[in-house]
């Protein structure tokens, strides 16, 4: 291998600076490279933003506006972690994010500062503080960094570059990097920490850069974890470069200790490593250097591979990369990634480095080609000098399996076996078992030795670990094992259809033999199988019977089928298979239905039973069958099956072989009718043996029968239990009277009394009448069931005259004492009704005590004159202490009745009710009446009373005791034809007798709600003019001014001046409610109220002139403040001003102020608003001051004011005085403040723009910044405007109105000059990028291109390409598509606008990348007509995106198909059809013979036939001569060589004959030579076809035709190999004679070296083979 094909090559990815970042963001603390997927770049300015570039796609980096300190990626997935600091808090702030989800996964505010992370795997992130090394899972939602370990002192004042977990867990490495030493500063010193996380120990070292691996190590039973690291020091003053490869484990335990010399140039003395990766499949380490230097060697041996600079810039990072190698930035931002030269490094080891192991084990590693002879020699070399262990672990290992040969396993299997020695056979197929899997060869080898020992169970465990290759011989091992799942599965994965179809029928799996003949169109002999399997597994036969019924096309009759069972007396398996047959229930099939019934009706009725229960069957012979079915004893099969009544009931009668239950159900499948004409049978054919079933029955359809005819039925038949026990059934939930009424009936005939009982007791639906009647007919001995009804439906009085008339006195006593005490009033009259004897009712009331209801005990005796038998109750109860008003009652009335004292016992007794007895007494004596009535305050009752019997005294009296309002309210109605009455008793005689003020006023109130004004003040004068008690109460002085205010205006001064105990104040407002002014005067001045009093005079008199002289004589602060307010009122403001300083009265600045911006007079606010300040302190009236000077433009006295101390708010008086456009006491305001906001909007109203300007820069807010601009665009000072809008711009919200400001008024220009200074801004957002590229398009196109190249990184595309769209510049809008990965409509465009938007070799980058194959397919039309000669360069590039049958099919549709013959050249190789038509068209048409050869024979994939026949008549002879290899590629021998006989082209027609191996064909062109008499021919064709032609045949046709000289020399060649086949035949015969001489030993030993392959395996445990390794897997042979 030359130097031109190093071992390793190295490719730029993309170079970040073409993306747009810059230089200074390209530092190892802004870049984290993780692994070869993405780069994630920090940048920070003009604006803080993260970078994310997809390795695999690096032309469309991510942005995204994050500001992290720190952002790694990981190295599997779209995952991203962040780091930053929050203000105010210790440590940094963690979180993970999902950037393909858009969730966050894990975030955490750590307690420390990290100084260091990385993702040591995808699940895991290290995290490197100052003083402690953490592990953070991010896949458990609820873990914590956990710390792992704590850093070695040696690592201290180092920064970290490098953390590493080896893949076993176990351990971790640390490296950083310090200054050097103080003689040498310039060579980095290197710090390691090796920590063990099962020891916890640590071990510091002196490295650059290191990392872990796993390795096979030679007597390790597993791959263990090795650790490589790089390290360069100082060794007496000069530096000293090494690499060390550690195998990791405990002391004494490990094996693998390498290390080797790192070879640094001169020009690099101070370099040092900065990154080391392990490529896993190659097993190389890869040591990056600061300098771009790349180390290459081989981890096992430390030897080294390669060395070379792959980077003219200094390197900061670098990761691993995925296949094996590495990627790497340098300081310049080119991403490179270095990979293994699979096809020269092996090469470049074996001839440039001369070294054949390392070679040899790299190929072997890597599988890798190039070593093939440097393999095949060292096989033979240790084959042939006895090293067939070494052998056989080289030929299974062998690259590319060059050596996994039969050949090589016939070599092993010819090696004799050895004792205490490993068969290299069983060594060859143990070390590929271990590694991959075999081959279909190997498969077959191993798997005939598995089983010819009775191991199939290992042969099994291979198969399902994808060890062995299926083929049809491994397929047949396993079926004649009879393991049918593993060879189908076998077959299956070869297409296999007739081994397939033969396993299904021997496995007995005809469900899928069915789907799968279906699917394959197999066609097996299923007659066969059936009446093979009828022999040998009936059960089978059943379901291969059922699968072919169901298979279509399959001919096969059912009965046919059917009669092949039963022949054979298989009625079981003839069920079986009609039952699955005959499931749809198909017509035409009844006869079948009835065979397969009939026939298991004689032979088992059971299953017959069962058949005819399951219904599936429909259409047989239903009254044979039912003739069968009662002849076998199955009635009720045989019930199902009649249909006519007579034969019904002949079999129903057999209840005794019938189930309850089925018979039941039978009974709903007939008719109402019919059912009762069966249950009629039933009870006359054995009533007691059958009525259970009739019950049961009329229970259960009820509903069809209806309950009165089954009722009748029973009744019919006295079957009176029958009717119980059916009633009992349906009497929980029927409502039908007369069904209640005969279960009673029944129940009491059937002498169920207790029943009897109950029913009446809980039935609400029985008829009582015709209960009661029936069970007094019946005359029970237990009366309980009467007085049920009775007592329910109110028929006490008829229960009571039975149990009298019947002499049950015991049923009267317990009724009323247990069952119904309430009661006991009516049992009571009842008996005194029927004159029973008094001392029986006392005594029986006694016994009810009291639970009885006095109430209705009184009416019923009082109604009958007899209340003297309740005194002794009465007096009972009384003295027990009762107080149930209904007891008290009663013995009132008896106290009334019989004039016993009564009043004693009206006035004290608290029990009775008032109403009750006051209306019993009433018709008596009224006045006991009133008493009682009294006592109970039943107003309404006396007040009637009274009034009726002119009690008028009395009822005043009560009235006024009540004080009760409502009570008055009712009396004093005009309705009342009684009130004049009362009236009159009352003023005269109960209020005069009165002595409670209360009574006296809840009298007065009742005379004023009831507007009797006149009476109120008579009563009122009475009472108070005159000298009574009450003449000088306070509230009957005011009641009686007040209703002379009401109703007498006229006496109200007479009154104010005879009276002075009311209340002025009120009073007088009550008059000022009225309207009686002067009164209320005269009462405010009469109480010295005087601010009152001008309030009337200024309010309700309206008088300012007398309200004017009233205060200048009373000359109070009070009076002139009320004048002030009126003044104020009436708008007159300085009168009001001069009044409330002659009150001296601040109270009102408020209203003063209001007034004076509603009049707009601000003359005398000032003097006002200086004495108020005085007295009060708020900042208000220091602001209306300032205002107030402002409005009289008093420009000096507000400049003092507000120079002097103030409390004002300064910015509310501006805001008023901008307003008010008063704009320069505003500016004197407002720079006061100062206010550089309002200050310019102020200067912008003065026109003063400049100092507007500088204000606005001051005030610094974008209003502001507004306001001042578009002032200053409107008077065209664009200078100004642009220092304004530079500043608002940034803004990307406020962008768009500036923007739309300036284009509104035309200023595209000055907008443009704008924006253009905007870019340039350090605040400069895509959205200022993306405005001006639209002013572009629409004002200058010219300059858009240059501005999208520039920033096309910046712009917001989508926005633009609209724009671009609209003012069709296709060019540019092309260039957006591409620039937004729209690949397609890039495309689309350059084909509708080629003028202008199409070129070549950007055409030919977006159709690559396009999404959509028919934009290519346009793109190739769009080719073929505007730029034809470039067609084949487009096809070339997109040649994997498009189907090249359709291109085809275009060209030829456009006649155009020789134009894009290079590509049809270049795309052949996928041999399709089309392609190989097309060009082989071209080929004919440009008469090239020897390309069309080369075509037909490299591709095969065309209608072969078919050109064959098109090329038979060609002209030319070597067409032709095509068209008779195309026949005999497709066998068609005949045709071959007819066409070879007709262009006479002899030889070709002889070779034909002779591929074809067929004798008559051979023969029949020995007949044509002689026939064509070229007797030459006819010798060659003998030696051509000589193994064809029979040599009678040729002898004969020679000597026939004279041609024997001719036929001569064959005919010796013949008889010479017939001679020496003979001799060989002696020789063998001979030999076999002597070899049977042999001894039994030899024979022994030739046997056993015969079949020494039968010995091979380990697992079949040969004689001395010892295992080499105990550990899992083929490491060593496996043990039994």
């Amino acid at each position: 291998m030359t130097a031109a094909s190093p071992p390793m090559g190295v490719q730029e990815i993309v170079s970040l600076s073409s993306l747009g970042i810059q230089g200074s963001s390209i530092t190892f603390a802004n870049v984290t490279l993780e692994s070869d997927k993405y780069v994630c770049v920090r940048e920070t300015s003009p604006q803080n933003q993260l970078v994310i570039v997809d390795l695999s796609n690096p032309s469309s980096p991510q942005r995204r506006p994050i500001s992290a300190d720190s952002a790694i990626m990981n190295p599997k997935s779209q995952i991203i972690a962040l780091k930053a600091k929050v203000e105010g808090v210790g440590g940094d702030n963690l979180q993970v994010f999902n950037l393909g989800t858009k969730q966050k996964l894990k975030a955490i505010q750590f307690t420390e500062n990290v100084v260091f992370w990385k993702w040591y795997d995808e699940d895991h992130l290290g995290l490197v503080t100052a003083t402690s090394v953490y592990h953070w899972n991010i896949r458990d939602e609820d873990s914590k960094p956990e710390k792992v370990f704590d850093r070695a002192s040696n690592l201290e004042n180092t920064q970290i570059i490098s953390y590493r977990v080896d893949p076993t867990g176990k351990w971790c490495v640390l490296v950083g990097i310090a200054p050097g030493a103080p003689e040498r500063p310039q060579l980095v010193k290197g710090a390691m920490q090796l920590y063990s996380v099962e020891q916890q120990r640590s071990q510091s070292l002196e490295a650059h850069a290191a990392a872990f691996c796993m390795l096979k190590l030679p007597g390790k039973t597993g791959e263990v974890p090795v650790i490589a690291f790089a390290q360069k020091k100082l060794v007496d003053g000069a530096p000293v470069s090494k690499l060390h490869v550690i195998e990791l484990g405990q002391p004494g335990q490990t094996s693998l200790k390498k290390n080797a010399d790192l070879f640094f140039p001169p020009e690099f003395a101070d370099d040092f490593p900065v990154s080391m990766q392990i490529g896993p499949r190659y097993g190389l380490v890869y040591i990056v250097t600061k300098m771009g230097l790349l180390f290459v060697y081989d981890v096992e041996t430390a030897a080294p591979v390669y060395r070379t600079r792959f980077s003219q810039d200094p390197i900061f990072v670098a990761a691993a990369s995925e296949n094996s190698g590495f990627v790497a930035i340098n300081r310049k931002g080119q991403v490179l990634k270095g990979s293994v030269n699979d096809s020269s490094i092996v090469g470049f080891l074996s001839d440039q480095l001369k070294s054949i192991d390392l070679a040899l084990a790299l190929a072997r590693r890597a599988n890798l080609p190039g070593a093939d002879d440097l393999v095949k020699q060292n096989f033979q070399r240790l084959f042939t000098s006895g090293q067939y262990k070494e052998a056989a672990e080289l030929a299974a290992d062998s690259p590319q399996g060059i050596l996994r040969t039969k050949e090589t396993v016939e070599s092993f299997k010819r090696v004799p076996a050895q004792a205490g020695v490993q068969s290299p056979l069983l060594v060859y197929f143990g070390r590929i078992l271990t590694t991959s899997s075999l081959n279909e060869f190997e498969s077959v080898e191993l798997g005939k030795l598995v089983v010819a020992q009775k191991k199939k169970n290992l042969l099994d465990k291979w198969y399902q670990e994808k060890k062995l290759a299926p083929s049809e011989e491994l397929g047949n091992l396993f079926k004649d094992e009879q393991d049918w799942d593993n060879a189908l599965d076998i077959y299956k994965a070869i297409g296999a259809s007739g081994r397939i179809v033969e396993v299904l029928a021997a496995k007995g799996d005809f469900e899928q033999l069915m789907t799968y003949t279906r699917s394959s169109g197999a066609s097996p002999d299923y007659a066969f199988l059936l009446q093979k399997l009828m022999m040998d597994n009936p059960d089978a036969a059943v379901n291969l019977a059922k699968m072919v019924v169901r298979q279509p096309g399959v001919q096969m009759d059912l009965n046919t089928i059917a009669d092949l069972f039963l022949q054979r007396n298989m009625v079981k398996e003839a069920t079986a298979f009609l039952l699955d047959a005959l499931q749809d229930d198909d017509p035409k099939h009844a006869a079948l239905q009835t065979k397969v019934i009939e026939i298991n009706l004689l032979t088992n009725p059971q299953v017959a039973d069962a058949i005819l229960a399951n219904g599936t069957m429909t259409h047989y012979d239903k009254p044979r069958i039912a003739q069968l079915c009662e002849k076998a004893g199955l009635y009720m099969r045989a019930l199902q099956l009649y249909s006519d009544l007579s034969d019904i009931k002949r079999v129903i009668v057999n209840t005794h072989a019938i189930e309850p239950a089925a018979l039941t159900e039978f009974f709903g499948t007939l008719s109402a009718e019919w059912a009762l004409e069966c249950l009629k049978i039933l009870l006359e054919s054995n009533m007691q043996q059958n009525l259970s079933i009739v019950v049961d029955v009329a229970k259960e359809y009820t509903e069809q029968l209806t309950a009165g005819k089954i009722i009748e039925l029973l009744e019919s038949h006295e079957s009176y239990p029958g009717l119980y026990f059916y009633l009992g059934s349906r009497i929980a939930f029927s409502e039908d009277p007369e069904e209640h009424f005969k279960y009673i009936e029944a129940a009491a005939k059937t002498g169920q009394v207790k029943e009897v009982e109950r029913v009446t007791r809980e039935s609400n639906f029985y008829p009582p009448e015709r209960v009661k009647t029936f069970l007094m007919e019946a005359n029970l001995p237990d009366a309980r069931p009467l007085i049920n009804v009775c007592d329910r439906h109110d028929m006490v009085h008829d229960l009571t005259k039975y149990l009298h008339e019947k002499g049950m006195q015991r049923y009267i006593e317990g009724y009323v004492q247990k069952v119904s005490p309430q009661k006991t009033p009516a049992v009571v009259g009842a008996l005194l009704d029927v004159d029973a004897d008094d001392e029986f009712v006392k005594n029986l009331i006694l016994s009810v005590r009291s639970l009885v209801p006095v109430d209705d005990l009184v009416d019923e005796v009082e109604s009958r004159n007899k209340l003297g038998l309740l005194t002794p109750l009465l007096e009972q109860l009384v003295s027990e202490g009762s107080k149930d008003p209904k007891v008290h009652n009663a013995l009132g009335k008896i106290l009334i009745d019989s004039n016993n004292n009564p009043e004693h016992f009206l006035t004290t007794n608290p029990y009775y009710e008032s109403a009750v007895v006051g209306k019993f007494a009433e018709r008596r004596d009224p006045g006991l009446a009133c008493i009682a009535y009294k006592r109970g305050q039943c107003d309404d009752e006396l007040v009637e009373c009274s009034s009726k019997h002119a009690m008028f005294k009395l009822q005043a009296r009560y009235i006024v005791d009540r004080q009760d309002m409502d009570l008055w309210t009712k009396v004093l109605t005009e309705d009342n034809p009684n009130r004049r009455q009362l009236i009159d008793q009352v003023v005269s005689t109960a209020l005069p007798e009165c002595k409670n003020p209360e009574q006296v006023s809840v009298a007065v109130k009742a005379f004023m709600a009831a507007e009797l004004q006149t009476e109120l003040i008579e009563l009122l004068e009475k009472i108070v003019l005159n000298n009574t008690s009450f003449s000088n109460n306070h509230n009957l002085q005011n009641l009686l001014v007040i209703t002379a205010i009401k109703s007498d205006p006229s006496r109200v001064k007479d009154y104010i001046l005879r009276l002075d105990n009311f209340d002025g104040p009120a009073v007088g407002e009550i008059a000022v409610g009225y309207e009686l002014f002067e009164e209320a005067f005269e009462i405010y001045r009469k109480f010295g109220l005087k601010s009152d009093a001008v309030k009337v005079l200024l309010e309700n008199i309206g008088d300012l002139n007398r309200a004017h002289e009233f205060a200048t004589k009373i000359d109070e602060p009070e009076v002139w403040a009320e004048l002030a307010n009126s003044y104020l009122a009436a708008g007159q403001l300085g009168e009001a001003i001069a009044a409330y300083l002659r009150a001296s009265n601040p109270s009102k600045w408020t209203d003063v102020i209001a007034k004076a911006k509603e009049v707009g007079e601000y003359k005398d606010v000032p003097k006002y608003l200086l004495m108020v300040r005085k007295k009060i302190t708020d900042p208000t009236i220091d602001t209306e001051l300032v205002y107030a000077y402002a409005r009289n433009q008093d420009l000096a006295s507000l400049e003092e004011f507000v120079a002097g101390p103030n409390s004002a708010n300064l910015l509310t008086a501006g805001d008023a005085a901008f307003k008010e456009e008063i704009y320069d006491a505003a500016r004197l305001i407002y720079s006061k403040i100062p206010n550089w906001g309002k200050l310019a909007s102020t200067l912008v109203k003065l026109h003063e723009y400049q100092q507007a300007v500088d204000a606005a820069r001051k005030a610094n807010s974008a209003k502001c910044w507004k306001e001042v601009c578009y002032a200053c665009v409107e008077e065209n000072e664009f200078k100004l405007a642009q220092l304004c809008a530079l500043n608002i711009i940034v803004t990307a919200d406020d962008l768009a109105e500036i923007s739309a400001f300036y284009q509104e008024r035309g200023h595209t220009e000055q907008l443009i000059s704008l924006l253009e200074s905007g870019i340039g801004l350090e605040k400069a957002h895509m959205g200022i990028f993306t405005e001006l590229g639209g002013l572009y398009a629409r004002f200058k196109p010219e300059k858009l291109m240059e501005h999208l190249k520039l920033f096309s990184t910046r712009i917001n595309v989508p926005q633009l390409i609209r724009i671009c769209e609209e003012r069709e510049l296709w060019k540019e809008l092309t260039f957006l598509y591409v620039q937004y990965d729209e690949y397609d409509n890039a495309l689309g465009v350059m084909i509708s606008h080629s003028s202008t938007a199409w070129e070549h070799i950007q055409f030919k980058d977006v159709a690559v990348k396009v999404k959509a194959a028919e934009t290519l397919y346009k793109g190739i039309t769009f080719y073929l007509d505007e730029h034809p000669d470039l067609l084949n360069d487009l096809l070339k590039v997109i040649e994997a995106r498009i189907d090249h049958s359709r291109v085809v099919e275009i060209m030829k549709r456009a006649g155009q198909l020789a134009l894009v013959k290079q590509y049809l050249l270049g795309v052949q190789k996928n041999n399709l059809s089309a392609v190989n038509e097309a060009l082989n068209e071209l080929f004919i048409a440009e008469e090239d013979p020897e390309a069309l050869r080369e075509s037909i024979t490299t591709y095969d994939n065309f209608d072969q036939l078919e050109l064959a026949a098109s090329l038979e008549q060609h002209e030319l002879t070597e067409f032709r001569r095509l068209s008779a290899l195309i026949y005999k590629k497709n066998l068609k021998w005949n045709k071959a060589v007819a066409l070879a006989k007709a262009d006479k082209l002899y030889k070709d027609a002889m070779e034909t004959a002779a591929q074809s191996e067929d004798v008559d064909l051979a023969e029949d062109l020995l007949g044509y030579f002689i026939d064509e008499d070229v007797p030459e021919c006819f010798a060659a064709c003998l030696y051509t076809c000589y193994d064809l032609i029979r040599p009678d045949v040729a002898l004969e046709l020679a000597w026939k035709n004279k041609m024997m000289d001719t036929v001569m020399p064959y005919m010796i060649q013949t008889m010479k190999d017939l001679t020496t086949k003979v001799d060989l035949l002696m020789k063998d015969r001979r030999e076999a004679q002597e070899a049977s001489k042999a001894g039994e030993e030899e024979r022994k030993a030739q046997e056993q070296a015969a079949n020494a392959y039968l010995h091979l395996n380990s697992y079949l445990a040969l004689p001395g083979a010892q295992p080499t390794s105990n550990g899992p897997g083929f490491g060593g042979p496996p043990q039994l």
